[in-house]
């Protein structure tokens, strides 16, 4: 069974960067979608990012665009979410998901957390100075 492991959470001031890792074990990636989703508390659970790792495909929440970039490792076990101009708004557990698919990605299906089977246990980011 495909299991997930993110990393890479930290405190880090506004206006830094970050990078997160989201690394599987069990199966590679290369045909599966993986979806990037946090939660602050007391907020919903939003859906950032999504990356085909079949064909390359990414899409992007509105909150992220331009900020966020997600990327496939060489390995292909591995995905990123490289966090930049990080504000305290992205203060929140961050979560990596995988459903097995090689359709394109698009904000319309894959920022939503119910379509997906796997997910990691999280890692936390906190955004202050």
């Amino acid at each position: 069974q495909l299991q997930l492991v993110e990393s890479g959470g930290d405190l880090v001031q506004p206006g830094g960067s970050l990078r997160l890792s989201c690394t599987a074990s069990g199966f590679p990636l290369d045909y599966y979608v993986i979806g990037w989703f946090r939660q602050a508390p007391g907020k919903e659970f939003e859906g950032i990012s999504c990356i085909n790792s079949y064909g390359g495909s990414t899409a992007y929440a509105d909150s992220v665009k331009g900020r966020f970039t997600v990327s496939t490792g060489n390995n292909k076990s591995t995905v990123y979410l490289w966090m930049n101009s990080l504000k305290p708004e992205d203060t929140a557990a961050y979560y990596c998901a995988a459903i097995a698919s090689v359709a394109e990605v698009r904000t319309s299906w894959c920022l939503q957390n119910w379509k997906y089977d796997y997910w990691g246990q999280g890692t936390q980011v906190t955004v202050s100075s």
